[in-house]
């Protein structure tokens, strides 16, 4: 999408004095995670709080830091005829995404060249959305997890209390149910609408099953997401990967961000708040 940058200079300055508190800031260091151990709600880890994360548009890549691991069981890319082998960032080779025949046509005739669907301001999707670059804000009680993206002010809320499955409509993020498996979330999303994705290779169809994996390391500053992904109509077997969250200063926020429609017919752009 296109970048609407007259506001982002004021945006970049609020957004430093908003994550950084005066005292790191004058040393030259980012926001102090909470210490201490990892901070519980009734029993259950607590995810609450706002969370810097890696930008995965490419899930067949493994970055050299660790924040984004491809499924190690996936065979590396390999170069087509007359053509160098595929390159990701620096790193471990990149992965052969699983593709069905049907599948890899899907996947061979997208080119952002072309368009692409975000550019219309629609809906990322769950997908999409988890893998975006801007922070996100968790909230969380007994029985709701609610996922606020920064990214075009998306949201997602789901129950973590066991409750089963709605019988409802398709849609662009899915329908996510959440239990507990010791101190791991286990969500389980289905009911895909389709036609997002991700562009490295990750498409959505409405046989779609999405299971991630929430766990809490580090005393509560890191947070791992493990994300697996069957649709027997795309992929010939399940595939995971793995992203790595670090979380914020507990006095940090996301910001509202959404994408303007009177820019839609030019592949739209990501407006910041109005600055007085």
């Amino acid at each position: 999408m296109k970048m609407r940058f007259q506001n982002w200079a004021g945006l970049a300055a609020l957004g430093v004095a908003m994550l950084v508190p005066i005292g790191l800031s004058a040393q030259g260091r980012g926001p102090k995670p909470p210490e201490g151990p990892a901070p519980k709600l009734n029993g259950k880890p607590d995810f609450s709080g706002l969370w810097q994360r890696p930008y995965v548009p490419d899930m067949t890549v493994t970055t050299r830091n660790g924040d984004q691991m491809a499924d190690p069981s996936l065979p590396d890319a390999k170069a087509t005829p007359g053509e160098a082998a595929p390159k990701g960032p620096p790193g471990p080779p990149r992965k052969e995404l699983p593709f069905t025949e049907a599948g890899k046509k899907v996947w061979d005739a997208y080119s952002p060249a072309k368009g692409d669907y975000t550019g219309s301001c629609l809906p990322f999707g769950l997908i999409r959305s988890m893998n975006s670059p801007d922070p996100i804000q968790i909230m969380q009680n007994d029985h709701y997890l609610s996922l606020l993206y920064e990214q075009n002010t998306w949201f997602k809320v789901f129950h973590i209390d066991g409750k089963a499955h709605n019988d409802g409509v398709a849609t662009w993020f899915g329908d996510s149910v959440g239990k507990w498996d010791g101190d791991t979330l286990v969500v389980d999303t289905i009911g895909f609408a389709g036609g997002g994705g991700t562009p490295g290779g990750g498409r959505v169809g409405p046989g779609t099953h999405l299971t991630e994996r929430f766990k809490l390391t580090e005393g509560g500053k890191v947070l791992s997401v493990t994300s697996t992904w069957d649709d027997p109509a795309i992929y010939l077997k399940p595939h995971t990967y793995e992203m790595t969250y670090h979380r914020s200063d507990p006095g940090t926020y996301a910001f509202e961000e959404y994408c303007h429609a009177d820019d839609a017919a030019q592949g739209g752009s990501v407006v910041a708040p109005p600055q007085k």
